[in-house]
């Protein structure tokens, strides 16, 4: 595992007037998104005290009993799609995962027409009571990872020359914005044999970009074309990937590589993913003068745990994601998103 994750620094893409600083920048991240769908990320304009309240209020929120935090179940935020779930609550790959989590999203109130319309994944977040400062942390990270993923989008658009505003256009005039606190304990619960179970079974995520803040404590693993890789935290920069959507759209020419995550420090890990993703009504076909040839598809089933290819999809991206989340979560399935 002596391969590495390349570094950007997106800095150049905020700044309009320098053309040849995007460019480059742009560059980076074509040859980053063809050789590992994975690099770091930094110039995201996300300070150091935005991520440590974060990971100071998560923290003092996964120390809170079962019970209190079940408060907010995820069987309570309906079709919204969030809340806690426990230790073996969520699936990756057909397997129950050894970690916990919070999911949130772009808060959207009862008045919104989406939410009265009762679209799925759509709705306001469900927030404990305590720690009282939860809120406010992660509401501020999730404001500045959002517009940095926006600003990255930009990169992702010229890197396939395309104009920057490309798929703002046409595809995140209304992203969907969903975002993940996760905690992977440092030992496992009893009955679960932890030396052959994962904090997250191998997958892909599902959209165009995912940001993952990690604390100190590493464990995420990426599949390179030489094996999987280590990619442990570097400080003050992000992990960023590409999703399957984005393979979808660029048939094939970006790769949404297979992760996993095993906690091996001896210390409970925090992990923050915030995925920015298409429209939740936008169709997803491949992008202007981009074909999908059988060869692609058939390597991408054969890759995949459930043998489904990106490249033979065919609807919205709301009706992909439906189907993925019902995977990991089928006992809340019919209930929330029937």
């Amino acid at each position: 595992m002596t391969e590495r994750l390349p570094i950007i620094d997106m800095t150049a893409l905020a700044e309009p007037a320098n053309a040849a600083g995007r460019a480059r920048v742009a560059e980076e991240i074509a040859q980053a998104c063809r050789a590992h769908g994975f690099f770091y990320l930094v110039g995201h304009g996300i300070g150091p005290d935005v991520l440590d309240a974060l990971e100071a209020q998560s923290r003092r929120f996964f120390a809170l009993p079962l019970e209190t935090k079940m408060a907010i179940s995820m069987a309570r935020g309906g079709k919204a799609w969030r809340g806690y779930f426990p230790v073996g609550g969520e699936l990756t790959s057909g397997r129950p995962d050894l970690k916990e989590g919070l999911y949130l999203g772009a808060e959207l109130d009862a008045d919104h027409p989406r939410v009265r319309a009762g679209v799925p994944m759509h709705g306001a977040n469900l927030w404990p009571a305590e720690p009282s400062g939860l809120k406010a942390a992660a509401s501020a990270y999730m404001d500045r990872a959002t517009r940095a993923a926006a600003l990255l989008m930009e990169g992702v658009s010229l890197s396939l020359g395309l104009d920057a505003q490309y798929f703002a256009r046409a595809y995140t005039a209304q992203p969907t914005v969903l975002f993940r606190i996760f905690h992977y304990p440092a030992s496992g619960a009893p009955g679960v044999d932890w030396s052959q179970s994962w904090g997250v079974g191998e997958h892909t995520d599902y959209g165009l970009l995912t940001l993952l803040a990690q604390d100190r404590h590493g464990g995420l693993q990426v599949k390179a074309p030489s094996g999987w890789i280590e990619a442990p935290p570097i400080e003050g920069a992000l992990v960023c990937n590409i999703g399957d959507m984005l393979e979808r759209l660029t048939g094939g020419r970006f790769k949404s590589t297979p992760h996993r995550v095993r906690n091996v420090s001896g210390h409970d890990r925090l992990s923050f993913p915030l995925f920015f993703d298409p429209d939740f009504m936008a169709p997803m076909r491949p992008l202007p003068a981009v074909a999908t040839d059988r060869a692609l598809r058939d390597a991408d089933k054969a890759e995949r745990w459930d043998r489904a290819s990106v490249h033979e999809f065919e609807g919205t991206y709301g009706d992909y994601l439906l189907d993925k989340v019902g995977k990991v979560f089928p006992q809340l399935k019919a209930a929330a998103l029937g």
